[in-house]
């Protein structure tokens, strides 16, 4: 059987625009892998890596204009966020090259032998080498930061890791583009164009996450996907870590006091994150839960006059524009939920944003609104209007894990006054990321970054955005008893790489 053909699809229209690859066949998967497994020993000098990843970003910025160009067409996401996120791309590869170059990541660790501990301690020496071969599924919401060049693909080359790329099926030609400006990076230091592969195609993907020489996977996109691979990931043979971001509600709690203070505010800036990138980030405030009574109506009022301001847009592609109607559809049929601003199809191609309203009691008891506690991607939010915190308490602790959870407080709650502290306790277990009197959309590239929760929002502890992301890639190992001349140099008493390392049991200055 002939390989289907992929195209390059135009979100704004539904029309095909370009063929631009073949999805690959389990063969060209086998072939990929094989290349990338075989380009492992180009990486293996920190220096080298550090400055293939800086000549990536410079490669990047270079060819700004036509990956602009050709993800717009792909995605409608427009030339400001698009430039934006493509500058976001070239500062993580760059950072990863700043941790590249330090080594603490390598976390080195060495014992001299001790007689007099009990029991009594060997000469061991620690270190973290490269996993191996990392395939990474791209996501359709960034087809820059979290796709071929993205911050899985740029954290696991940063650990010495190849990488094989999973395309997603919303920009395969820019996936392509991105692709070749990597392997023309690669190949400036004298590193085999396999470091980096790229395969197309839904069975390309079973393939790459089932071959033997894939050592772990990073994705980032639904729940329903992502458990499908992440099981896969634990069904073969010898299982991998799968570290995937599935799926976030993202909630909010605005307390009495708060809405009673800045409900305008609190409203307008609810419907500017809602509605960010028409509703298409994972970190989208997805569930509010706002007072009843005067305070909580002053916000709706804001919210409703800023959402009713807000334009029709694109979302990614026809599929999740078939879904959004429909999940609306869905959920403002339940009973007791209203919708002030309606959400749903705002034209032939484009959607409208909105938001729903339901006391919160419906939610904090088991029932048909289960669907209200499930993300809906696109620009649409859940308003629960509580009556007292017992109300607030019953809906948090009915949540699935999240990316994060955000706390809107008044001045004086937020200085120590009343349930302030409380309330950050109480979210802390739900999410990965708790913020204070902000918006969850806009994730920093920071070393303190954390991007990853409880399950669903992640299926591993770990982040995909900063720098401990590279953690993912590495596993630790410890040489014991060895002869100074067999060691690595990471390893070796002199330190003759600089590496900041702990040494019998303190901390080396």
């Amino acid at each position: 059987m002939a390989a289907a053909p992929v195209w390059s699809v135009d979100p704004r229209t539904g029309k095909q625009r370009e063929q631009v690859a073949v999805e690959a066949t389990a063969q060209e998967v086998d072939t990929a892998v094989r290349a990338a497994h075989d380009a492992r020993g180009a990486l293996t000098d920190r220096g080298v890596r550090a400055a293939f990843l800086r000549t990536a970003a410079d490669e990047l910025e270079a060819a700004r204009d036509r990956l602009v160009e050709a993800a717009d067409a792909e995605t409608a996401l427009g030339p400001a966020r698009l430039t934006g996120e493509l500058a976001r791309t070239c500062y993580q590869l760059r950072a990863f090259a700043r941790i590249v170059d330090e080594g603490a990541f390598l976390d080195v660790v060495i014992d001299h032998p001790d007689d007099t501990a009990t029991p009594p301690v060997p000469d061991l020496r620690r270190y973290k080498i490269p996993l191996g071969v990392v395939a990474v599924y791209s996501a359709s919401n960034f087809p820059f930061a979290f796709s071929v060049a993205g911050g899985d693909t740029a954290s696991a080359l940063a650990a010495g890791c190849p990488v094989v790329v999973k395309a997603h099926p919303d920009h395969p030609a820019l996936s392509e583009l991105v692709a070749a400006v990597l392997r023309r990076a690669a190949a400036r230091h004298d590193i085999p164009g396999g470091v980096l592969g790229l395969v197309h195609g839904f069975e390309a993907g079973i393939a790459l996450i089932e071959h033997p020489l894939v050592a772990a996977a990073g994705f980032t996109g639904s729940v329903r996907g992502g458990r499908a691979l992440f099981d896969a990931a634990a069904a073969r043979p010898v299982p991998i870590p799968f570290h995937g971001e599935l799926g976030s509600l993202n909630p909010v709690v605005v307390t009495e006091a708060a809405a009673a203070e800045r409900g305008e505010a609190i409203g307008a800036g609810l419907a500017g994150s809602m509605t960010l990138g028409v509703g298409q980030f994972c970190v989208k405030p997805g569930l509010v839960l706002a007072p009843a009574g005067p305070s909580g109506d002053a916000l709706l009022k804001s919210l409703t006059e800023a959402v009713s301001d807000t334009e029709a847009g694109v979302l990614l592609d026809h599929r999740m524009r078939d879904n959004f109607v429909a999940g609306v559809a869905e959920r403002t049929g339940l009973p007791d939920v209203e919708s002030p601003v309606t959400p749903g199809a705002g034209g032939e191609h484009t959607v409208s944003a909105g938001f729903l309203t339901v006391p919160a009691s419906r939610l904090a008891e088991e029932g048909a609104h289960d669907l209200l506690l499930e993300e809906c991607f696109g620009p649409v939010t859940v308003v629960a209007r509580y009556e007292d915190d017992d109300e607030v308490r019953g809906v948090l602790s009915r949540l699935p894990g999240n990316l994060t959870a955000t706390v809107q407080l008044s001045a004086a709650e937020a200085a120590g006054e009343g349930r302030g502290a409380e309330l950050v306790r109480d979210l802390t277990p739900l999410a990965g990321r708790v913020l204070v009197n902000g918006w969850p959309t806009g994730v920093a590239v920071a070393p303190a970054q954390h991007h990853g929760g409880p399950y669903p929002a992640t299926t591993s502890t770990s982040t995909s955005v900063g720098g401990t992301a590279i953690e993912r890639w590495l596993r630790p190992v410890v040489y014991q008893g060895t002869p100074e001349a067999l060691l690595p140099a990471e390893l070796r008493d002199d330190n003759p790489l600089g590496l900041p390392r702990r040494f019998n049991g303190g901390l080396e200055r």
